[in-house]
């Protein structure tokens, strides 16, 4: 059963909602000040965070950034920001400071349940090496850039770079066939795993995303009116 982690004010939400999401396998727990959630998220292991805009002490936003911007274990926890806050501009927002997606109240609890297993699938937290561990996917090289699928890190000649899960699966599927152009839509439906009301704005802030944390590398191309492809020559051997 996965672990969820609700940060929300709102009481009155923590218990009908994890009564519902049981019927998924998906465990709710839930807190109401940020405060609380760092305590249990340096206590405990969690599968994903479920985080509202508006909050005590800080808004959810400046949460997702300072996680993000963190250098705990958990900074690439999947988050799903639910919040009344739905207008185009705070769901760019929440993309940019690192939500995995976004979802506006009110919301149908069964598309909650959807986007949280569509994370899920999508993301995961690194597992520690140990050197007994069998040897898995082998890297994919390029000049310049290192993806390591069997550790899911990402290697520049300045280090190793700090992606979310979406940042890390978008690039792995475009390094997988370099060269081939990938619409927008190809690019939800791929990541997203279902056709929800998403809109295509969501994969323009993720690539700008990536190019900001892979400069000065032109990894990613963008074809006018035909999407993005994966631009950097493999590595000789």
């Amino acid at each position: 059963m996965h672990r969820l982690l609700l940060i929300d004010d709102d009481e009155a939400l923590a218990g009908p909602l994890a009564q519902y999401l049981a019927r998924f396998d998906l465990r709710l727990e839930a807190v109401t000040r940020p405060s609380a959630a760092l305590e249990r998220l340096a206590a405990e292991r969690f599968d994903a965070l479920v985080l509202d805009g508006m909050l005590p002490e800080m808004d959810g936003f400046e949460f997702c950034r300072r996680l993000r911007a963190g250098s705990e274990p958990w900074r690439d926890i999947p988050v799903l920001m639910l919040t009344a806050r739905g207008d185009l501009t705070d769901r760019v927002v929440g993309l940019e400071l690192g939500a995995d997606d976004y979802l506006p109240k009110p919301f149908e609890p069964r598309e909650l349940a959807a986007r949280l297993q569509t994370i899920l699938r999508r993301t995961r937290l690194t597992p520690p090496a140990t050197p007994a561990a069998p040897a898995g996917p082998m890297p994919l090289r390029f000049e310049g850039l290192e993806i390591d699928v069997a550790r899911r890190e990402v290697r520049t000649q300045n280090g190793i770079v700090e992606l979310t899960g979406t940042e890390y699966e978008l690039l792995l599927m475009l390094a997988r066939e370099p060269g081939r152009v990938f619409s927008r839509d190809d690019i939800l439906n791929r990541l997203r795993g279902q056709e929800a009301e998403l809109f295509t704005r969501a994969v323009d802030i993720l690539v700008s995303r990536l190019r900001r944390k892979l400069e000065p590398l032109a990894v990613l191309k963008t074809l006018r009116n035909a999407g993005y492809c994966f631009a950097l020559p493999e590595r000789a051997a």
